[in-house]
């Protein structure tokens, strides 16, 4: 048996992982793949790997904001545990590679028969809640900036890697900016010394310098997640 390479997954008494584990497929994680629509039912509940997805909130026909992030600390397809298929939110691949896919009605039976894994779903449900939260004020009170650098160590943490590709346009897209806002905040990173960034190409240079201009959320977000699911 494949090893997880999820932290949900790996948090699972091995008997009930191995069992959820035959019942999945690995999939690769394809960038700009829309894995399910806000208000819809979803087929498939994943688990990455690698890969990484964005969870964007679209009202009144807008473009949307970024309201999550999910990569190997987490799972789409959460409030599952609620008895809930339908998406509350536009999952959006934001960073190619692999995961493991199980069909929602193999995953219900799966929860039914593993108090363990509805546990550590609940407490996934409750990190998320706090990290969409701090989503929703960070929006409204912290400055592009933090906020950008922010999302480079959330990006970076689930990338696994110190480069990967974005574009302005994207980064405006999650972010909920101007396009000329993103420019202008990621030449000030990169002035600092704490990016380089050419033609969609990013490398954090310098981690612990955009950690202290990140705004609190980053911190707040790995601590909540520490303190439930380790």
């Amino acid at each position: 048996m494949a090893t997880a390479q999820n932290h949900l997954l790996e948090r699972l008494p091995r008997k009930d992982r191995q069992s959820l584990l035959a019942q999945c497929e690995s999939v690769n994680l394809v960038l700009s793949d829309v894995l399910c629509e806000s208000g819809t039912a979803f087929r498939h509940v994943y688990f990455p790997t690698e890969g990484f997805i964005s969870l964007v909130a679209i009202v009144d026909g807008s473009s949307g904001v970024e309201v999550g992030m999910v990569g190997s600390e987490g799972m789409l397809g959460a409030q599952m545990a609620l008895g809930v298929s339908t998406a509350p939110w536009h999952a959006l691949v934001q960073g190619p590679g692999a995961a493991w896919r199980i069909p929602t009605a193999v995953f219900k039976r799966q929860l039914a028969a593993a108090p363990s894994l509805l546990r550590v779903m609940n407490r996934y449900l409750y990190v998320l809640m706090t990290q969409q939260a701090n989503a929703a004020a960070c929006l409204r009170f912290h400055l592009i900036g933090p906020r950008l650098a922010r999302w480079l160590l959330m990006s970076q943490d689930r990338a696994h890697s110190s480069s990967f590709h974005l574009t302005h346009e994207f980064l405006a897209y999650v972010l909920g900016m101007r396009r000329v806002g993103i420019t202008s905040a990621a030449s000030a990173l990169q002035r600092g010394g704490l990016i380089t960034y050419h033609r969609g190409d990013l490398t954090v240079l310098d981690r612990s310098g955009l950690e202290q201009m990140a705004c609190t959320c980053y911190a707040s977000d790995r601590a909540a997640y520490a303190r439930w699911l380790g």
